[in-house]
């Protein structure tokens, strides 16, 4: 029998079984089923209808709204309350938030942007295989004072040839440059640079990878630490209607004679306890949804909240064996290092060549033209080639090298070390979720168990053969045992998103385009 008929036979719980629909559990019979794409299993029963009336409905799109981008400007520094009040209480399913994520994830455009950058830093490397052309120019008018004094003393005699001889110390010089120049031969230094920036890219085209799957873990958490504050708060006003029927059952036993001041006392402070809690779990609540609204970098004024019901996310049908070879060849964090292994040998090989010989050619044209001189602008031409070779640098470039090949041996290392802890990712992910796997089903039992027990001492108690202790003792194995098993449920599913992300690369695990 499933929970749900479970929760609508006891005759006594009417209002733990309204909380407990509140909660969204899955109410398949299997406790372990994978979640279905339709609600045709679900019940439609009054109260489960009587519940989805008080709450917003849920999406109907499956991508997530517009709405929920944050602006476009990033620079956005709001300085009005209203600005940051939040007005809009928006549902989204897990999926809508993954969604979310990819489009939003401040994270995760960080990591898009430096790839962008290393892309234009392969631009600037590949353009050392082409010649560079440049063109300088300069026009200056010079006026010699040694000139003028010469003249002046050569022309004391004559004032008008002296006036014609001040005019000659002053001219006006254009003079144009046009260069060619390429480096022929570098000793594989351009081709080290080149190979090091097209693996730069790489690399960082592993770290959006990396990024992607991160983000993807932490907004799965994050949802489902939501999902569990929500079912809190539901449990918590659950206990709160019980402990306030076994109030009122308390007093009216103690007008007619049959119960006794203690038994109210007692049941009061039992209600004032379950209020108290649920005003924790609001507060948990509340930040819980701020969590993910930040996450998912939605707009200032705008809150959300999970509206998926709380049910296994799946199955895992790999061996532990099996597990673990899939991430050791799946993990971008350990093709990563060896990518940046294969960098610092580019640059050794680069920092060894710029101490051997480079070869350049070199053509230049030249235009010299002095104005008011009656003589026109000349021309000339300059072709060559250059050798430049480091005999001695005090061994600076051994010294550079020897640093690289530090690195090299570095890298290989942190490989050897990330490769042993993902082993222990996979490990200790697999081994939480087969232990949750049992405590499900073992939830499930207990609930029922605690449901039963909980009639039976309401009936005895009514009856006059059982006491208000063994009611409020059992109303409290009955909300831990609610506890346990969505607890158990938000436990399995964080397990199997922690399993998935020390695997990566699984075929619905990708938040990003690139490969």
């Amino acid at each position: 029998m499933s929970i749900l008929r479970h929760l609508l036979a006891a005759s006594a719980g009417t209002a733990i079984a309204l909380s407990y629909v509140e909660l969204g559990l899955a109410q398949d019979s299997s406790p372990l089923a994978h979640p279905q794409p339709n609600n045709s299993h679900r019940s439609t029963s009054s109260n489960q209808r009587l519940v989805q009336s008080q709450v917003s409905a849920t999406p109907q799109s499956d991508s997530a709204p517009a709405s929920l981008n944050p602006s476009a400007n990033p620079l956005l520094f709001p300085t009005k309350p209203q600005e940051v009040k939040v007005q809009n209480l928006q549902q989204i399913t897990l999926k809508q938030a993954l969604e979310l994520a990819q489009r939003n994830n401040r994270d995760l455009q960080v990591s898009t942007l430096t790839l962008e950058k290393s892309r234009a830093a392969l631009q600037e490397a590949l353009a050392s295989e082409y010649p560079t052309l440049t063109f300088e120019s300069d026009v200056t008018r010079t006026e010699s004072a040694s000139s003028k004094l010469s003249i002046l003393r050569q022309s004391s005699a004559n004032s008008a040839a002296l006036l014609n001889s001040l005019q000659n110390p002053i001219s006006t010089t254009f003079n144009g440059t046009l260069q060619l120049s390429y480096n022929l031969y570098t000793s594989g230094q351009r081709e080290a640079t080149i190979r090091a920036a097209e693996r730069q890219v790489r690399f960082y085209e592993l770290d959006v990878e990396r990024q992607a799957a991160q983000i993807r873990l932490d907004v799965s958490n994050a949802y489902y630490d939501l999902q569990q504050a929500n079912a809190q708060v539901q449990n918590a006003e659950a206990a709160l209607l019980a402990a306030q029927r076994s109030l009122t059952d308390a007093q009216n036993q103690e007008r007619v004679g049959l119960g006794t001041r203690f038994d109210v006392l007692r049941s009061q402070v039992q209600v004032a306890n379950a209020n108290q809690n649920r005003i924790k779990g609001i507060s948990t609540q509340r930040i819980a949804r701020r969590k993910l609204s930040q996450l998912l970098s939605v707009p200032q004024t705008v809150e959300l909240a999970a509206v998926d019901i709380i049910e296994p996310a799946g199955k895992w049908n790999l061996s532990l064996e099996e597990s673990i070879v899939l991430a050791l060849k799946n993990r971008a964090e350990l093709e990563q290092q060896l990518v940046q292994r294969e960098i610092y040998q580019q640059q050794q090989a680069a920092t060894v060549a710029s101490g051997r010989p480079q070869v350049s050619l070199f053509l230049n044209y030249n235009v010299l033209d002095v104005f008011d001189d009656g003589i026109g602008a000349t021309s000339g031409y300059a072709v060559g080639a250059k050798v430049q070779w480091t005999l001695f640098d005090g061994g600076a470039t051994r010294a550079q090298a020897v640093q690289q090949q530090a690195n090299i041996e570095s890298t290989e290392v942190q490989f050897a070390n990330s490769r042993n802890q993902i082993r222990f990712q996979v490990e200790q992910s697999y081994f939480n979720l087969k232990s949750n796997e049992e405590n499900i089903k073992t939830a499930f039992l207990a609930y029922s168990q605690a449901e039963e027990s909980l009639k039976l001492a309401e009936l005895r108690f009514k009856a006059g053969v059982g006491t208000l202790t063994d009611v409020i003792s059992t109303q409290a194995d009955l909300a831990q045992a609610r506890v346990n098993r969505y607890t158990a449920i938000l436990d399995f599913n964080r397990a199997l998103a922690a399993l998935q992300r020390s695997i990566s690369n699984l075929p619905d695990s990708k938040l990003s385009d690139v490969p």
